[in-house]
């Protein structure tokens, strides 16, 4: 759903030994807030701003959260702007920049790759239909908005935070169109499978076409995708495919910046049946890769014809999430695939590239793009499309230089065809449901949503419903899970399924409704919504709890907090199973006398466990460790070494939807993957549990001590809050790398021990396989229960600023690892308590 400050470089800082030696001297912390403390904004007092109509008041609450109170919505859109601004200018600047295609400019050539990728997608043209279509009255929020973004610019022109202000960079004054472009963006970064469509390919590769389609799993009640592989058969991918692997590591460096593939979200409503109060109540957290500062800016606004209170993305006018007085509304991403990777045979004849389409060749479309390049020259390149959209590796490819132009060879293409470029009102609609007062209002502005694939679940005090919005291509043929040959037109698209088919609920018999990424529609459900869904663990699990009992806010704080998985009970399940449980003890028995204990050790404990995934537990550890050594146990032999593409693209590609990982230990004991490679026997699966176990016990031996007692979950798997700026420290210059890591302490927060993990509705994903450091969790928290006076609480993740200079940087980190919520309250006597008298007064100037 939305992205984390693109926060850069400090060559100011290069000189690392002389710096870091002042900061020992002075203090890093102290030394650097000194340093920047005239880029915070007063939060006290009265500046004069032009643009604005009548006085605004802004106020705090104890984590720096706004209050923005105004006489007028012109004030209450225009104090946004300059509020965002103050608190995220350089989240806006970098996402700005990022969409563009246009972090070369401020990074320098490290970054040139993901500025090709994004170029590539022309997120630029998609925000121009998009605002091009907006109504006249939403061109003019943006507008207001725009001049509040500038004003405070204008102001602090010359006292930017520091990360702007050490790279030289002068941000460009924020038009209109620039908040449509981040729309765009997080439109984008909800391509799950676009990434998996790129990995495919490299899996192939490796493993051949005839075999991927075990590494593509679907659903476990659903039929391996081999028909949908037949696609690639016979097709000589080796080599043919030039710059698949820049393509590819593109996709990646820019899905770790929080802008592709992010899978993960809940929500919930409870119908009043359920509820203790006899009201309605809705919970939401929107899961996204752990950052310094979160993707979400919370705000609270009263106007006179406007009152809402809930999360925005900064750069954007809207509360994305929250509640208004009357209705609450909040949502996850529906796992869409609405954007399908397709090969085009090509061929270069002279000085133009020509693509096959239906036996007949066609001239490629031809546009020029411009790098600026910090600290380099210009220059210029051509992006190549066909009749299915632009070819990805027609800019990202092998080359002597990052900076020497590409030359597309004959082979295949990439080009990705989307939904992006349709005209529709999604822009309006969206506005229209945070001033909807009902459920009823709130299904009439959603169904008109179509540029962004959504579970939408709102509430009212005696009602609950939930949306699919989005635009669903329908293919000819084959379900657009895998690459599909351009060149054969059968697998073209025929329009975009009906919007009178995107499911919907409404106060059901059960209820409650809950959305967690899985798969919401029965299989054979009359539209093609996905073949990626996330695993359904969340989405269980969300069924146990919220069906049973009545509920109140407390109940469904406690299950935003919930860590138990239950893939754990699954997993038992299979050991005992007929036709493994005998079979598994033969193979732990036929193991060496040390491994045999270990494994029997391993086997005990984890037929005990109960699931839960706290970080202190001794077994979650245990659990944690079988599942990393049977993916690497299962896979590592036929994909790695682990550095390998191929075994990075299925670690990677675990994070999106259900993992072939999850797939072969729950079922497919017929797979080819159940054989070690690198013996000369041939294993089955009861055999290569057998080896997991005990490498399990192995394994936490070696990272957590050899004593039981001491193991913890939280050991191995911790949480760190990391800014972009340390992130992409790798892209960088040695001398920048430097200068970045003498103050990585002063930006970075962590590490802090961590519960949970993909499967846990607490979540705190890992790469299974790989490590586990947390990279994914619970941006935000959300909880409204209608049953009380101030209906909603809400927790952010990091802290509300992303200067680290100001006090509200990092303060949020602990409240939310707590479970501490805050009221958001909209009476006005409790409003004064939470945001007290202290405010910042912004007058119309002169």
């Amino acid at each position: 759903m939305a992205s984390p400050a693109l926060q850069r470089f400090l060559p100011r800082f290069a000189a690392a030994a002389i710096f870091t030696g002042m900061l020992a001297l002075t203090g890093c912390q102290g030394w650097l807030n000194s340093q920047y403390a005239d880029s915070l904004p007063p939060t006290s007092g009265i500046q004069p701003v032009k643009g604005l109509a009548q006085s605004v008041s802004i106020r705090r609450n104890a984590l720096g959260m706004p209050l923005i109170e105004t006489s007028t919505f012109h004030d209450a859109l225009f104090a946004l702007g300059y509020v965002h601004a103050s608190d995220r200018l350089s989240q806006m600047v970098g996402m700005r920049l990022m969409a563009e295609g246009r972090l070369a400019e401020m990074a320098g050539p490290g970054v040139l790759e993901i500025d090709r990728f994004m170029r590539a997608a022309n997120l630029r043209q998609s925000a121009e239909v998009l605002y091009k279509n907006a109504s006249p009255r939403l061109k003019r929020f943006f507008e207001v908005y725009a001049r509040g973004v500038n004003a405070y610019l204008f102001r602090y022109r010359d006292k930017l935070p520091m990360n702007l202000a050490e790279s030289d960079y002068r941000p460009a004054y924020w038009k209109p169109e620039d908040s449509v472009l981040v729309f765009c963006l997080m439109n984008f970064g909800l391509a799950v499978n676009l990434q998996e469509e790129i990995a495919s390919l490299v899996l192939a590769q490796k493993v051949g076409a005839d075999k991927l389609a075990w590494l593509t799993p679907t659903y476990p009640d659903e039929q391996l995708p081999f028909a949908e592989a037949e696609k690639l058969k016979g097709l000589v991918l080796g080599g043919q495919i030039q710059g698949l692997a820049a393509v590819n590591a593109a996709a990646s460096q820019i899905a770790a910046l929080d802008k592709l593939g992010v899978a993960a979200s809940n929500n919930w409503a409870i119908a009043p049946q359920r509820s203790r109060s006899g009201k309605s109540l809705l919970a939401n957290d929107t899961h996204l890769p752990i950052a310094m500062p979160s993707a979400w800016n919370f705000v609270q606004i009263r106007a006179p014809k406007f009152q809402a209170a809930g999360v925005t993305v900064a750069g954007v006018p809207a509360v994305v999430a929250g509640f208004n007085g009357k209705l609450a509304w909040g949502m996850t991403m529906v796992m869409g695939d609405n954007q399908d990777l397709f090969l085009e045979k090509l061929k270069r004849q002279g000085n133009r590239l020509y693509y096959q389409a239906d036996g007949k060749w066609q001239p490629a479309r031809e546009r020029q793009e411009t790098f600026f390049i910090k600290g380099q020259r210009p220059i210029r390149e051509t992006l190549y499309e066909t009749r299915h959209g632009p070819l990805l590796n027609s800019l990202l490819g092998e080359r002597k230089h990052m900076l020497q132009p590409l030359q597309l060879a004959s082979g295949y293409g990439l080009a990705l065809q989307t939904t992006q470029l349709e005209a529709d009102k999604s822009l309006d609609a969206f506005f229209d449901l945070s001033r909807s007062q009902s459920v009823e209002q709130a299904f009439e502005a959603t169904r008109e949503v179509r540029a962004i694939a959504l579970n939408l679940v709102f509430a009212d005090a005696q009602h609950i419903g939930w949306q699919v919005t989005g635009r669903y291509p329908n293919r000819r043929d084959g379900i657009g899970l895998l690459p599909s040959p351009g060149w054969d037109g059968r697998y073209d698209w025929d329009g975009y399924a009906d919007p009178m088919l995107h499911p919907y609920d409404q106060d059901p018999q059960q209820g409650w409704l809950g959305t967690a990424n899985q798969r919401t529609v029965p299989h054979g459900y009359g539209m093609q919504l996905s073949n990626s869904w996330y695993y359904p663990e969340r989405g269980e699990r969300i069924a146990q709890l919220a069906g049973s009992g009545k509920h109140d806010g407390r109940s469904m704080i406690a299950m935003q907090l919930d860590q138990t998985s239950p893939f754990a009970a699954k997993l038992q399940a299979m050991f005992e199973a007929p036709g493994m449980a005998q079979p598994l003890q033969k193979a732990i028995d036929a193991l060496p006398a040390a491994d045999r204990a270990k494994a029997r050790e391993a086997y005990s404990r984890l037929m005990a466990f109960d699931g839960r995934l706290a970080a202190t537990s001794a077994d979650a550890a245990l659990y944690a460790a079988f599942l990393h050594e049977s993916a690497r146990q299962t896979f590592l032999d036929e994909l790695g070494p682990d550095t390998s593409p191929a075994w990075q693209a299925l670690v990677e590609t675990a994070n999106l939807s259900y993992s072939a990982q999850a797939d072969h230990l729950l079922g497919r004991e017929d797979s080819p993957f159940w054989d070690d490679l690198n013996t000369a026997q041939q294993e089955d699966k009861p055999a290569i549990l057998a080896r997991s176990l005990a490498a399990a016990v192995g394994f936490a031996e070696s990272k957590l001590d050899g004593d039981r007692q001491a193991w913890q979950w939280g050991k191995l798997h911790s949480y760190s809050w990391a800014t972009e700026t340390t992130q992409m420290a790798k892209y960088m210059s040695a001398s920048q790398r430097t200068g970045i890591n003498a103050i990585k302490d002063y930006l970075d927060r962590g590490p802090y021990p961590a519960g949970g993990d993909h499967s846990t509705l607490n979540v705190s994903a890992y790469h299974w396989g790989q490590d586990f450091d947390t990279w994914l969790i619970p941006a935000m928290r959300i909880v409204v229960d209608f049953g009380q006076a101030e209906p909603m609480l809400g927790v952010n993740s990091s802290g509300q600023s992303g200067n680290p200079a100001s006090p509200h940087y990092a303060d949020g980190i602990d409240s939310w690892r707590k479970g501490q919520y805050l009221s958001f309250p909209f009476q006005s006597q409790n409003i004064d308590k939470t945001y007290g008298s202290k405010r910042l007064m912004l007058v119309p100037g002169k």
